[in-house]
Protein backbone atom coordinates (compact mmCIF):
# COMPACT_ATOMS: atom_id res chain seq x y z
CA UNK A 1 0.00 0.00 0.00
CA UNK A 2 2.63 2.68 0.72
CA UNK A 3 4.82 1.43 -1.90
CA UNK A 4 1.69 2.17 -4.11
CA UNK A 5 1.35 5.39 -2.71
CA UNK A 6 4.66 6.44 -3.44
CA UNK A 7 4.34 5.71 -7.09
CA UNK A 8 1.85 7.20 -7.27
CA UNK A 9 2.85 10.75 -6.07
CA UNK A 10 5.86 10.48 -8.14
CA UNK A 11 3.85 9.43 -11.23
CA UNK A 12 5.38 11.38 -14.02
CA UNK A 13 8.80 10.26 -12.81
CA UNK A 14 7.71 6.62 -13.03
CA UNK A 15 5.87 7.24 -16.56
CA UNK A 16 9.69 8.58 -18.10
CA UNK A 17 11.70 6.13 -16.87
CA UNK A 18 8.84 3.42 -18.33
CA UNK A 19 9.01 5.45 -21.60
CA UNK A 20 11.97 6.96 -22.74
CA UNK A 21 15.03 5.53 -24.38
CA UNK A 22 17.40 8.03 -21.78
CA UNK A 23 19.56 6.50 -18.44
CA UNK A 24 21.61 8.39 -16.45
CA UNK A 25 23.59 4.94 -15.45
CA UNK A 26 27.05 6.32 -16.88
CA UNK A 27 26.67 9.39 -14.53
CA UNK A 28 25.92 7.20 -11.77
CA UNK A 29 28.26 5.04 -12.20
CA UNK A 30 31.16 7.66 -12.24
CA UNK A 31 29.59 9.47 -9.37
CA UNK A 32 30.06 5.84 -7.94
CA UNK A 33 33.51 5.25 -8.54
CA UNK A 34 34.50 8.85 -7.17
CA UNK A 35 32.76 8.38 -3.92
CA UNK A 36 34.82 4.96 -3.48
CA UNK A 37 38.51 6.56 -4.60
CA UNK A 38 37.28 9.20 -2.02
CA UNK A 39 36.90 6.85 0.80
CA UNK A 40 39.89 4.41 -0.02
CA UNK A 41 41.87 7.21 0.29
CA UNK A 42 40.27 9.64 2.87
CA UNK A 43 43.53 10.96 4.91
CA UNK A 44 46.16 8.65 3.22
CA UNK A 45 47.27 10.66 -0.02
CA UNK A 46 47.99 14.40 -1.20
CA UNK A 47 45.28 15.71 -3.54
CA UNK A 48 47.81 15.26 -6.70
CA UNK A 49 47.97 11.42 -6.54
CA UNK A 50 43.87 11.33 -5.98
CA UNK A 51 43.61 13.73 -9.12
CA UNK A 52 45.82 10.99 -10.71
CA UNK A 53 43.52 8.08 -9.75
CA UNK A 54 40.05 10.19 -10.70
CA UNK A 55 41.49 11.27 -13.75
CA UNK A 56 40.86 8.69 -16.94
CA UNK A 57 44.34 7.23 -18.01
CA UNK A 58 44.08 8.84 -21.25
CA UNK A 59 43.73 12.29 -19.80
CA UNK A 60 46.94 11.70 -17.26
CA UNK A 61 50.16 13.59 -17.68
Amino acid sequence: MRFASVLRRDIDAVKNAIELPWSNGQAEGQINRLKMLKRAMYGRAEPELMRARMLPLNHRN
